[in-house]
């Protein structure tokens, strides 16, 4: 029912930037944010960054000055510029949706997820 296409993960050097995007498809009767979370060996999955469909953002803690988060909604579209990457932001990141399809209830939606090594 809901389709994820995550791109832009990769390999690259400390100071390095990157950039991820996720297309999402699926009947969705409404959306209301779109973002991204991430998984590191050994930890538990976190926020990285999240706009609504109003386009209010939030970030980590971590990422906050040095990541930024962008949504289309017309095209269910979310993109995440990662600039000034360090070996911390290492981890498989997870394209996700928060929205309702037909038939349900409000809930989110995960993408496949995209590997980012950040190593010397």
């Amino acid at each position: 029912q809901v389709q994820f296409v995550e791109s832009g993960g990769g390999l690259v050097q400390p100071g390095e930037s990157l950039r991820l995007s996720c297309v999402v498809s699926g009947s969705f009767i409404s959306i209301y944010g779109m973002g991204w979370y991430r998984q590191a060996p050994g930890k538990q999955r976190e926020l990285v960054a999240i706009v609504t469909s109003g386009g209010s953002t939030n970030y980590g803690s971590s990422v906050k000055g040095r990541f930024t988060v962008s949504g289309d909604n017309a095209k269910n579209t979310v993109t995440l510029q990662m600039n000034s990457l360090t070996p911390e932001d290492t981890a498989v990141y997870y394209c996700y949706v928060n929205g309702r399809l037909p038939g349900t209830y409000l809930q989110n939606y995960w993408g496949q997820g995209t590997q980012v090594t950040v190593s010397s």
